[in-house]
């Protein structure tokens, strides 16, 4: 190691180790020299177990985030002339929440600056569902992505890499090292990106259940809290919803069907649950920006303002809002095996099958199939006869069926004539700073 080093990574990692705080300047060091190429993989490797392992305390938490947004750039959107709002959901199946929510929010007159991801496993990527929309592209500069907010009013794009590179290197590490759990790191992981993206105002959509990341309800309000603590610490109004994920959202799960999905919700129809969703949180968008008052986002569903920015939105990033939109080739139709009342659609064989069918990718370099995934035809609390269609299966290449089947044996519950589903509301709590 250098001379000129402020700190050792060994006596880093042995404070963690040791159940010790790490100070500010060992922080600060640690993430710059991580990114720098002074420490080692296997080194921080260590640290994140460490933190896994033994946590951290508020203060360590903003500070390391701090220290992953200092890594790279900031984006100041203060010249714009009206106020801005972002979401950030945690992931789920069929989650594509964003594609009505940005264009409702402003509608009703708040930017939105969407910068999102491309899917991993089972849970789907907002990019990877706009793709699959004709000439429509990702990638934009930060001066067309501060046109289109100025013009439109919403933008949903890839983040560059100037955003906070030292998480973009650490979430790769801890992608092969067991870390991914660790709250610490996923807070900070979220928050460097959306603090340095530079929006006014931030909710969070912590999904649970059994298709989240966070599979009960206590881990996903610590990981809520922490989110909501760092962007209040920020100076980012910010405030986090718990939602439901142990049944898909909507009626679709894959890239082409979701975005079909999404216009359906745009034009005024729409799923009931997608609807929903999406009116909750464009309402705590708006409350945080200082827009909310006397404001209904439901409107702007009803009356078309939400489906104008949708166009706008799609054709300044090269898209045609009216092209086909890519169909699978094959298809192959799950049907029920007894009459009865749907109780359970598990939310994770879902996402799994849809992956599956060529939806997802199991590596970073995977290309999705844009027409791959699930319809649903009944969700719980749905009557349904022996041999009507449960479920149909999308994909380019039927030699995928079966192992999708295989993800679905288990999925489905039925349960005689008269049962009912248990109760659960969609958004499960709500939480704001203390």
């Amino acid at each position: 190691m250098s001379t000129t080093e402020q700190f050792d990574a060994v006596d880093v990692i042995r404070t963690k180790r040791d159940h010790g705080r790490l100070s500010d300047g060992q922080i600060d060091w640690v993430i710059d020299a991580y990114t720098r190429g002074v420490v080692a993989d296997e080194q921080m490797s260590a640290l994140t177990m460490a933190i896994l392992l033994n946590g951290m305390d508020r203060g360590e938490i903003a500070r390391w985030t701090a220290a992953m947004i200092a890594s790279g750039e900031r984006l100041d959107f203060s010249g714009l002339s009206r106020p801005t709002a972002d979401k950030h959901s945690t992931g789920g199946v069929g989650d594509k929440i964003t594609l009505p929510l940005a264009p409702v929010v402003a509608a009703c007159g708040v930017a939105v600056p969407q910068l999102s991801g491309r899917g991993l496993g089972h849970t789907g990527g907002t990019l990877d569902k706009l793709e699959s929309i004709p000439g429509w592209r990702a990638a934009l500069t930060n001066e067309e992505m501060l046109a289109q907010l100025e013009d439109v009013g919403a933008v949903i794009c890839q983040a560059g890499s100037g955003l906070a590179p030292a998480d973009r290197k650490l979430y790769a590490l801890r992608d092969v090292t067991g870390t991914v759990e660790a709250i610490p790191l996923i807070a900070s992981s979220i928050m460097s990106k959306k603090i340095a993206e530079g929006t006014g105002a931030l909710v969070l959509d912590v999904k649970v259940g059994t298709g989240a990341f966070m599979k009960d309800v206590d881990q996903a309000t610590e990981l809520a809290r922490t989110m909501v603590a760092l962007g209040t610490d920020a100076g980012v109004r910010t405030v986090a919803l718990l939602t439901d994920m142990s049944t898909p959202l909507g009626l679709t799960a894959g890239n082409a069907l979701e975005v079909r999905e999404s216009v359906e919700v745009l034009a005024g129809g729409g799923p009931a649950d997608v609807v929903e969703l999406t009116v909750a949180l464009a309402r705590e968008m708006l409350a945080a920006s200082g827009a909310g008052n006397g404001v209904d986002p439901a409107d702007a569903l009803v009356d078309g303002r939400a489906m104008d920015v949708w166009r706008r939105m799609i054709r300044a990033q090269g898209g045609d809002p009216d092209a086909p939109l890519p169909v699978a080739r094959e298809t192959d139709v799950m049907l029920a095996p007894a009459d009865g009342v749907v109780v359970r659609l598990d939310a994770l064989a879902v996402g799994v099958a849809a992956w599956r069918l060529g939806a997802g990718r199991a590596r970073k370099e995977d290309q999705v199939q844009a027409g791959a995934g699930i319809e649903l035809h009944a969700k719980p609390g749905a009557l349904v006869r022996a041999g009507e269609p449960l479920l149909t299966l999308h994909s380019d290449t039927p030699e995928r069926f079966q192992r999708a089947r295989q993800a679905l044996a288990d999925a489905v519950t039925i349960a005689p004539e008269g049962s009912r589903p248990p109760e659960r509301p969609l958004v499960i709590d709500r939480i704001a700073a203390d």
